[in-house]
């Protein structure tokens, strides 16, 4: 790629152009403590082979999986990509970010897309998904506006407080300018949505109650009381799940009676990547499915009678009358999608619940022990998964910093989006975190050495 840079004059010219002054005015959206005031500090030019050799220094100071302890979770999770899922989606067949405008003419990224959505349903319990969504984030507030559509005249949502607190940012930025009220549902001491606090709120105007599986704090839900209280009143049950692993060690939530299901697919065979790219799913029941938003890839038969693959279900404005589209959001990275439909198939109905049990029983192994340690103690009591709350004798945050000098990274502190959790730090197990690794936090802990 050639690299032609902008001459001074250019520069005015385009900033004239969009009626700003100064190139600053482009960042001031960006906070004033992100932004660097000055040139980079760069030696240069420098040739190929110094320039890789600054980066790889500059690289060697971050925090990097494979020098460190790291028990973060939050959302985006540390799981292991088995090499095959790299060398098929290598392949030029499958190398592509493509998503279907000119579907029939691409056969192969439909039927990609359909084993993307069967996999999805058997994941879930439900009968429909689609295409898949960017991230699990916009996949929830999506389902909020389903709901919405789904309710007709409702204009309220239950959201509980377990939910992942991002994904509740983007519902509330989705909403802003509806007419449309979110109600906050507490969590019990136990750590599981209150169900008294359920019944009373729902009403006949509320369109959906939204509870996290796993919630943001580890702990699983009891999605079929809910799912019942919430059907009483007419509204939908959605499930939301960052970590949806957690699926094949427990029923699933359409088992259990959620009527859609959302969720963030990293865990399947995806990168951490610095937070990206995930790729959001979506799933229903079929009396909802014309409300879904995005694609959602069909099986057929041509003429002749062999089999194919039709985009059946598009209800965007650019396949539909504006006035009339669901959504305008458009499906994940085509590629990301296979990635995911190849991990889930290579694990397959027994590997997948296998590593489910072996990510459970070393976050059960490594929360017994700490649970041990004096100063430290387990706020919640109700099931989990693979992430769990202590409450820790001094500041979250300093007992990171303490850890980080020993070069494990050792949770999430959640003091700002929990300040009710008394120094509360949220740990996250995988099975990437062998004995060895779940022993030196414990001793580092409790103030040896890991």
């Amino acid at each position: 790629m050639r690299y032609l840079p902008h001459s001074d004059l250019e520069i005015q010219s385009m900033l004239k152009t969009i009626g700003v002054e100064q190139l600053e005015e482009l960042f001031i959206g960006i906070p004033e403590n992100c932004r660097l005031p000055r040139a980079l500090d760069l030696d240069g030019p420098l040739a190929e082979a110094e320039l890789l050799r600054r980066f790889q220094s500059m690289a060697a100071a971050n925090a990097a999986d494979d020098s460190w302890s790291q028990f973060l979770g939050g959302g985006y999770y540390d799981h292991h990509i088995p090499a095959v899922i790299d060398h098929l989606i290598s392949r030029s067949e499958f190398y592509t970010a493509y998503t279907p405008y000119q579907p029939e003419i691409s056969q192969g990224t439909l039927q990609a897309i359909y084993e993307f959505q069967t996999l999805i349903c058997q994941l879930t319990g439900l009968d429909v998904a689609n295409a898949s969504l960017y991230d699990g984030a916009s996949a929830c507030a999506e389902a909020v506006l389903m709901s919405l559509r789904c309710g007709r005249n409702r204009t309220k949502i239950l959201l509980s407080r377990g939910v992942h607190p991002r994904y509740r940012e983007v519902i509330a930025t989705y909403v802003r300018y509806l007419d449309v009220e979110l109600i906050e549902v507490p969590l019990r001491a136990d750590g599981q949505t209150d169900e008294k606090l359920v019944a009373e709120l729902l009403a006949a105007d509320v369109a959906a109650l939204v509870v996290g599986y796993p919630n943001y704090l580890g702990v699983v839900e009891e999605i079929d009381a809910l799912a019942k209280l919430a059907h009483s009143s007419g509204a939908r049950m959605l499930v939301a799940a960052a970590e949806p692993l957690a699926m094949a060690l427990y029923r699933s939530p359409g088992e259990l009676g959620a009527d859609i299901v959302v969720g963030e697919g990293q865990s399947f065979g995806l990168p951490l990547t610095y937070g990206g790219p995930g790729v959001g799913f979506i799933a229903a029941r079929q009396q909802d499915m014309r409300s879904l938003p995005g694609r959602l890839v069909g099986e057929t038969v041509d003429k002749d009678g062999e089999r194919g693959f039709v985009l059946t279900l598009a209800t965007r404005e650019q396949h539909i009358r504006r006035e009339k589209a669901t959504s305008n959001i458009c499906s994940n990275q085509g590629i990301c999608a296979v990635m995911v439909s190849i991990y889930l198939a290579l694990l397959g109905k027994n590997g997948l619940p296998q590593l489910a049990r072996d990510n459970y029983s070393r976050a059960a192994y490594l929360r017994e022990q700490i649970a041990a340690l004096p100063g430290y103690s387990l706020p919640f009591s109700a099931p989990f998964f693979n992430e769990f709350v202590v409450s820790c004798s001094q500041p979250a945050a300093e007992v990171l910093q303490r850890l980080e000098q020993q070069k494990i990274l050792a949770g999430i502190s959640l003091l700002d989006d929990y300040p009710e959790i008394k120094n509360g730090l949220l740990i996250c197990v995988t099975e990437q975190n062998d004995r060895a690794q779940l022993d030196g936090l414990v001793s580092a802990l409790n103030g040896g050495a890991a």
